[in-house]
């Protein structure tokens, strides 16, 4: 039985329980996404200041079907000063997971392999959600399953407990970007962030 408890650690290691969200040997993962940064120069000038790869990384230990990498990340609050910083937001960390934190938005993508499952989670934010390659399933408290099978499908997560899984044989990916938010008030009972965890 699942219990959802608060997240205290940066280095969360996946419950033993979480193993069956993984089905089998995973094939090799997608190529990073490329990235462009745009700035100017000393004249005003706008330029290209950053063309790459964006390379993803396991997001939580143990559970390798699940991968993420952060297109950029602005942690000064809104409105961000990031048009007059040289530092690349790609390159900060945002939060322990990487996913969220106070006075923050958080652009990343998030790749799924094969018969994975994420576990339920809920983040205080609002997330836009962009499929962008292969199927996913948004599985929501109530037990509802959506199924999102063409590239551009959206789904907006308004602070809301839930799970993705990848129904399909290769791997899935999906552009979100976190904003921070007041988190849900629900019968007076503030729905602030949870993971779902063993006993």
């Amino acid at each position: 039985m699942f219990q959802f408890h608060r997240l205290l650690t940066s280095r969360m290691q996946v419950p033993q329980v979480l193993s069956s969200f993984m089905s089998g040997t995973l094939p090799p993962v997608l190529p990073g996404p490329r990235r462009i940064v745009t700035s100017h120069d000393s004249d005003g000038q706008a330029v290209v200041s950053v063309d790459g790869t964006v390379h993803s990384s396991v997001m939580i230990e143990g559970l390798n079907g699940h991968r993420t990498g952060t297109f950029w990340a602005s942690t000064d609050g809104l409105p961000t000063n990031d048009n007059n910083c040289s530092e690349d937001g790609g390159a900060r960390q945002v939060g322990d997971l990487g996913l969220f934190a106070s006075n923050a938005t958080n652009f990343i993508y998030s790749d799924l392999g094969p018969g994975v499952r994420t576990p339920m989670h809920r983040t205080p934010s609002i997330d836009y959600n962009i499929l962008i390659h292969g199927e996913l399933i948004l599985i929501t408290d109530d037990g509802t399953e959506t199924h999102l099978k063409n590239a551009g499908d959206v789904v907006i997560q308004k602070g809301t407990n839930h799970a993705w899984r990848n129904p399909g044989k290769e791997w899935t990916r999906w552009a979100t970007v976190l904003v921070d938010a007041k988190p849900a008030v629900v019968n007076g009972q503030e729905l602030g962030w949870l993971l779902e965890t063993d006993k």
